[in-house]
């Protein structure tokens, strides 16, 4: 079975270690601890791994959040990959700083990148897991705070925060997502009550 796990962002240097890109931070902390290396390719940067029957494509889409659907699009049909085996990674403002939900499905909640993937491919029905990022902002500010940098202090909880990305990815490529949702949403859960 194929997979196409794809982190959210947006590429260039002013973008780095801003809230918005924590998919790209998620699908690195996978792709780091399974050996993938980044290629520079068509619509993104492209890692090709396999953990144990799955293989799996990582995908950084290179054309900014907003456009994020043309590539998800491009890379599904170049890897033959069913939509039902993608799984995006994005940052969530709705969530607080560090807690990960994950769903089957559902709206993009507000979010650009999300909504031109369900715009291009003209379905909501594909799982994502959402980084929560708090919401932490003056009314009117809210694209200044998810361009920002984190704090300090959320910089220091990052490497903790994320490190569940290396056993979420295999476990939705390796037991499917209702699986991985009833594990890793409960453990959130009980883990933050």
């Amino acid at each position: 079975m194929r997979y196409l796990i794809v982190g959210l962002g947006n590429i260039g240097p002013e973008y780095a270690g801003t809230r918005h890109n924590i998919g790209f931070q998620m699908v690195d902390v996978f792709a780091n601890s399974v050996g993938a290396e980044w290629e520079d390719k068509r619509y993104g940067f492209v890692a090709h791994c396999r953990v144990k029957n799955a293989e799996i494509v990582l995908l950084k889409p290179s054309t900014f959040m907003n456009l994020s659907g043309n590539a998800v699009r491009y890379w599904l049909g170049k890897e033959n990959i069913p939509v039902e085996n993608m799984l995006v990674l994005v940052d969530d403002l709705n969530l607080p700083f560090g807690t990960i939900r994950i769903r089957k499905q559902g709206s993009n909640g507000g979010h650009n990148g999300l909504g031109n993937i369900q715009s291009v491919l003209g379905t909501d029905a594909y799982a994502r897991v959402r980084f929560g990022i708090g919401n932490d902002f003056a009314r009117g500010t809210q694209i200044n705070f998810v361009l920002s940098e984190w704090t300090d202090e959320e910089k220091a909880a990052l490497p903790e925060k994320i490190a569940p990305l290396k056993e979420i990815i295999p476990s939705f490529c390796l037991q499917g997502i209702d699986r991985t949702m009833n594990q890793f949403n409960t453990h959130q859960k009980s883990a933050n009550s």
